[in-house]
């Protein structure tokens, strides 16, 4: 049996649906709004806004 669980974006409270099999730190996108959102906690489940990529330039 497979079980997803929804949680709500941080961004815009649309319901994001999350598998079973989801990592730390893993990236979803939210249907919703299309913000990149991470996966900070597992137990119990937590999503943040992802941080933007920047470019550093090897400094």
């Amino acid at each position: 049996m497979i079980t997803t669980t929804a949680q709500a974006c941080p961004s815009c409270e649309e319901p994001v649906q999350i598998g079973p099999s989801v990592r730390l730190n893993e990236i979803l996108e939210c249907a919703g709004c299309r913000s990149e959102l991470e996966i900070v906690a597992l137990s119990p489940l937590v999503l943040a806004l992802a941080p933007e990529v920047e470019e550093d330039w090897g400094e």
